[in-house]
């Protein structure tokens, strides 16, 4: 029996009792604990069996992470707060379906696609990553952004509804590294693999 990832559960549903707080240590649906990672008790997580988050990532609160068409977060993420990230949706099809939706099956219109974050990317709060986002690592998701199901490249400053890319991250990594020389050797560590 794993004892570290029975306490995280625990500890997890326990602390919805006491206020919204970051639960620190968090074990993925393989049974891998990382320690590193902090999740909100207040962050709904769907299908997690279905998700693959890499450790030193940051889920704030009151998100919707679901994962039912495979959801990949990878090591250094941060999803600030009421942040959807979706790999499924149904809008289309009860539109189409109307008031038959639920008596049908295989609807028309109903997309489940899997979604990715990459490495070191931030969502900022009030976002909506739709089904089937590819988001490219140290990228930045403006606040209140709609991204649609797209490949998004690396280091890509996205913002808007619909969200397009509007800058680089590299820009202002630059300023900061120019200030903080030591810091290139751990910065390109990630950004040149």
């Amino acid at each position: 029996m794993n004892w570290n990832g029975l306490f995280s559960r625990i500890r997890f549903r326990l602390s919805a009792w006491v206020r919204p707080r970051m639960v620190y240590g968090f074990q993925r649906g393989d049974g891998v604990f990382l320690k590193r990672t902090r999740v909100s008790n207040m962050t709904r997580i769907e299908h997690i069996d279905k998700l693959m988050v890499e450790d030193n990532v940051y889920i704030g609160h009151f998100n919707l992470i679901d994962a039912s068409g495979g959801l990949y977060i990878g090591e250094g993420c941060q999803v600030t707060n009421y942040v959807s990230v979706l790999t499924h949706s149904s809008h289309v099809a009860i539109r189409l379906y109307g008031r038959e939706y639920l008596t049908r099956d295989n609807h028309v219109g109903y997309l489940k696609k899997s979604t990715r974050l990459g490495a070191y990317s931030f969502i900022g709060p009030h976002s909506v990553l739709m089904p089937g986002v590819e988001l490219g690592k140290g990228s930045i998701v403006s606040a209140y952004s709609f991204v649609p199901a797209g490949e998004y490249p690396d280091f890509a400053i996205l913002a808007g509804n619909p969200a397009r890319v509007v800058g680089d991250t590299r820009d202002g990594d630059a300023e900061w590294l120019a200030q903080s020389p030591e810091l290139h050797r751990l910065y390109e560590a990630w950004a040149n693999d």
